[in-house]
């Protein structure tokens, strides 16, 4: 059969990043089950207009709505696909009205507050009208996501048929885990994209709190973007040169080492889809302390491989931090929980079941879940 993945960015983007990782994940398995795959993206400087990587055919043209037009011109130079994935970020493509075949919604989360992230006033309500009244004319559309939460806003908005299906990451959980003594510093990171809307500088002001409050830490900033001098010059002004690393992009060699080697994965996102690092860093052996945030409250159970601070603020996550780094046995008991919970999110045990669905949503035979309680 043939699918046809439409989303913003590719795995080549430099802005690519976890919907980018966990689409890629569903696409090389469909490509393996022998299946023809493509995928249709904005272009970006640099991007060629086609490329082949390893066996996903990827075509690149044009940005936001200039990009839905080129997708529908280029579609109808190909054969019939049998199925349209249409990947929703705010702004989705349109194609139950345009492509004639079996289209599938694919959402991560919705937007919402984090429009405001990015845009001011006028643009951040429209943009957020706009999202709402978008998702209500897809209603009649089968979607597919992966968080309850997530479930729980397109129900609100009008929409019946929701596929839930789990994110898997890359990531083994360790053969074992060694003994993590909470020693001082306390080491503390953050893998993420560094975007307004992942409130990097909360986990950065925790870490001041921390040290006024007597606990050592330090703290590693894996990622890139462009808030990046924003939070740079945070930590200079708050005095933390000392205690906030900023390490890029790193290999994912590189950043496992980060998570096995910290004693918590911090996550202060607005809002996620999931959080496919809360089960990366899990496998490591490494819990997480996360904010009550839609997504990070299902990728984090509360008080068991984690924390769920009461409030999304900087003191409400030391709170949280220093609560844990008190108990050496309750830290002990998360790191095992968390450990043993990630290896059921590998792909390995996500991919079959996620592509058995999406072949029989291609053929027209796919039964729609139960209405969710």
């Amino acid at each position: 059969m043939r699918f046809l993945m439409l989303n913003w960015r590719d795995p080549k983007n430099p802005q690519a990043g976890g919907a980018e990782r966990v689409t890629e994940g569903y696409l090389r398995a469909l490509h393996e089950r022998g299946h023809e795959v493509s995928w249709f993206a904005y272009a970006f400087d640099g991007g060629a207009p086609e490329e082949d990587l390893d066996g996903l055919h990827v075509v690149r043209a044009g940005r936001q709505l200039g990009a839905i037009a080129a997708a529908r011109r280029w579609c109808r130079r190909q054969p019939r696909f049998d199925l349209i994935i249409d990947q929703h970020h705010g702004l989705p493509w349109f194609a139950p009205w345009w492509s004639g075949t079996n289209v599938v919604a694919y959402i991560h989360e919705v937007l919402g507050p984090i429009w405001r992230s990015f845009y001011r006033g006028f643009t951040a309500r429209f943009g957020q009208w706009q999202e709402r009244r978008v998702i209500h004319l897809y209603r009649k559309t089968r979607f597919w996501t992966a968080a309850k939460s997530t479930r729980d806003m397109l129900v609100a908005l009008g929409v019946r048929r929701i596929q839930l299906i789990p994110y898997g990451v890359h990531t083994r959980a360790l053969p074992t885990l060694d003994a993590k003594p909470l020693n001082t510093p306390l080491r503390l990171a953050v893998v993420s994209r560094l975007q307004p809307n992942k409130r990097i500088g909360h986990a950065i002001r925790a870490c001041r709190v921390l040290l006024d409050r007597g606990l050592e830490v330090r703290l590693q900033v894996v990622g890139g973007g462009d808030d990046e001098p924003v939070l740079r010059e945070l930590t200079h002004s708050l005095r933390l040169e000392g205690q906030v690393h900023f390490t890029g992009p790193l290999p994912e060699g590189d950043k496992d080492r980060v998570l096995r080697d910290s004693h918590l994965l911090l996550h202060t996102s607005l809002r996620e889809g999931w959080g496919l690092n809360v089960i990366e860093a899990n496998a490591m052996g490494t819990p997480t302390v996360v904010y009550p945030a839609p997504g990070l409250t299902e990728s984090t159970l509360h008080d068991e491989t984690g924390l769920v601070s009461r409030e999304e603020t900087p003191a409400s996550l030391a709170d949280s931090i220093l609560e844990l780094a008190r108990d050496q046995a309750r830290y002990d008991r998360f790191r095992q929980a968390a450990w043993k919970r990630a290896g059921t999110y590998h792909w390995d045990a996500v991919l079959p079941m996620a592509c058995d669905w999406l072949e029989s949503v291609a053929q027209g035979r796919a039964k729609d879940p139960a209405p969710s309680p």
